[in-house]
């Protein structure tokens, strides 16, 4: 049997942005027409990747916005971040970057494992914000972008062509598979700034 390895990662996003219906989606296979603004609710599910299980823990926030002080629970014990914003929303877009830097100085200031997923990508008539923007803004970071449609189940990311490859759960439909990448990208960014700091380690050693 596979070690499961444990991964938690906290949901952040102004409110109504679709955090709630990405993570229910992932988890259930159905988008939400209608809920009540969240609280705090959490989520789990293994997931599979190649040889890999991972026990992942998803901590689905209540709408943040530029002034909201970020609780420790959101940075002590968590691996991982998907960050949402509403592509009909630039404010959304703004808040984001608030909260990133939020996060950025709560964990010292070093690098963080973060997807950044533009939201509602079917509403695109309503687009407030461009994918270049999107992806700019990840790859100020170093992190990774995506566009999704949790309605749609689908994920529209400008790095989709590996996260299709990687997020192949065996007993899940194709359509279905896409709309999972986000969470599955968030174990891989996970593993990747994991990995940078192993790499950091020896060079100092030698």
């Amino acid at each position: 049997m596979p070690l499961v390895r444990y991964r938690k990662v906290v949901i952040l996003g102004y409110r109504s942005v679709g955090k709630t219906s990405l993570a229910h989606q992932f988890v259930e296979g159905e988008f939400l027409e209608g809920y009540d603004p969240t609280v705090e609710n959490t989520y789990s599910k293994i997931v599979t990747l190649g040889k890999d299980e991972f026990h992942l823990h998803l901590v689905d926030t209540a709408g943040q916005d530029e002034y909201s002080i970020l609780p420790y629970s959101f940075i002590i014990g968590v691996h991982g971040y998907v960050l949402v914003y509403s592509v009909t929303s630039l404010h959304s877009f703004q808040v984001i970057e608030s909260l990133y830097q939020k996060l950025h100085e709560g964990h010292g200031k070093t690098r963080l494992p973060v997807v950044l997923v533009g939201n509602k990508a079917d509403l695109s008539p309503d687009r407030e914000v461009q994918a270049v923007e999107g992806k700019r803004l990840a790859e100020s970071w170093g992190a990774t972008f995506m566009e999704s449609s949790a309605r749609d189940k689908q994920v529209l990311g400008l790095k989709i062509r590996k996260v299709v490859a990687v997020a192949v759960l065996r007993h899940c439909l194709v359509v279905e598979m896409l709309t999972q990448g986000i969470f599955t990208k968030v174990i891989q960014e996970i593993a990747r700034v994991e990995n940078s700091y192993g790499q950091e380690r020896r060079c100092h050693l030698m």
